[in-house]
């Protein structure tokens, strides 16, 4: 379980492809406190990249390995990563822990396209393309994860939606970097698929 806060940036190092599957090595920056995050962690623990939680296969002091199978390239952007390509990376949620963004579960619904970028200031609203089924997951106001960050809904329609992002969210994340045409990872908030599930006819 996630929180959708970003804890920081991952570079790709190493891309090792094994048939239909992929093995791929990463180096987290360190934290702004100083620390490296692959020295606190162990082979075992699961870590959300792009919003999609994958489990350390292999780990040194500065690096952490990880596996992909064909579900898991089909259904993200993590097939397209690269070396020198960039991700978010957040590490599993500790009980106990402050709950800053809302539940996330790192189970990606689909991948989405950046449609539009408008700029006002400050501030900055992206449109995604989303496929029509999620957007019946999702309501104005409501929490989204777009590449494993936690978002709110602003305008929601048949096929796409938009979120409003401050200069913190574009400088610390992948969203600023993104560019009309590229592809995100989506996750819905896990009570808007209960709720789906529950008012469908029988």
């Amino acid at each position: 379980m996630f929180t959708g806060l970003v804890e920081g940036l991952a570079t790709a190092i190493a891309i090792e492809p094994h048939g239909g599957a992929i093995d791929f090595t990463l180096e987290p920056a360190p934290l702004a406190d100083g620390t490296r995050p692959s020295e606190e962690s162990r082979i075992g623990d699961s870590i959300a990249l792009n919003g999609c939680c994958l489990t350390v296969v292999r780990q040194t002091g500065s690096s952490w390995t990880f596996q992909a199978g064909s579900e898991t390239l089909s259904r993200t952007n993590l097939g397209q990563l690269q070396p020198g390509d960039v991700v978010n990376f957040e590490r599993s949620l500790k009980v106990g822990d402050r709950l800053g963004g809302h539940f996330v579960q790192g189970h990606i619904d689909a991948t989405g396209q950046v449609e539009q970028i408008l700029t006002d200031g400050e501030w900055t609203t992206l449109w995604f393309g989303v496929p029509a089924r999620l957007t019946r997951q999702m309501v104005p106001k409501g929490s989204i994860a777009v590449d494993g960050v936690s978002l709110t809904l602003v305008d929601v329609e048949q096929a796409r939606f938009s979120v409003a992002l401050i200069p913190h969210t574009l400088q610390v994340t992948t969203l600023g970097r993104r560019k009309p045409g590229d592809v995100v990872n989506l996750e819905t908030d896990v009570l808007g698929k209960y709720l789906e599930k529950m008012l469908a006819p029988a």
